[in-house]
């Protein structure tokens, strides 16, 4: 009997101590591939639409993008693989630059001398937390044969969860 008294004494102790622990609750972004990758995130906060970039994430390893519970439904994300060269892209087009940058505004990207860039969507359907698994499988490589030039996806393909929200960046 003491036996029992002493286990269900050392599970409550564990429990609270769980407890007490706050969860973590952060946009996090993991790189199962087999390259070193760049990540560019959008995302809308209280004064309107950001992009920020570089996260340089290695291989198998994973990056907090962003810290403490999520305030929106979507974010976006642009990701170069640095090794094979492919990319992960999408249809919601807002700014990006080769070097550090934080921008605020998906507008005018050109005028004001940044690039344009596809963003693919992510829905975390508002949860407090998440992370996103990039893959080989959904990485779009260079093409080798002749193609339609700033195509991310083949011609009449939409790629998963490419559907945007109203307020969203806008498409072509």
């Amino acid at each position: 009997m003491r036996s029992s008294a002493a286990a269900l004494t050392a599970i409550v102790i564990s429990v609270t101590i769980a407890s007490a622990t706050p969860a973590s609750a952060d946009f996090r972004l993991c790189n199962n591939t087999g390259s070193r990758v760049g990540i560019a995130l959008g995302y809308k906060d209280n004064e309107g639409w950001v992009t920020e970039g570089w996260w340089n994430v290695s291989s198998k390893a994973c990056e907090t993008l962003l810290r403490g519970t999520l305030v929106a439904r979507y974010y976006y994300i642009y990701a170069i693989d640095y090794d094979r060269g492919g990319e992960w892209s999408g249809q919601a087009f807002m700014c990006s630059r080769d070097k550090e940058f934080t921008i605020k505004g998906t507008e005018d990207c050109l005028a004001r001398g940044f690039d344009r860039t596809g963003y693919f969507e992510v829905d975390t359907g508002e949860q407090r937390a998440w992370t996103v698994q990039l893959t080989e499988a959904n990485e779009q490589l260079p093409q080798k044969s002749p193609g339609l030039p700033g195509l991310p996806n083949p011609q009449g393909s939409v790629p998963p969860g490419s559907g945007l929200p109203s307020g969203a960046p806008a498409r072509p």
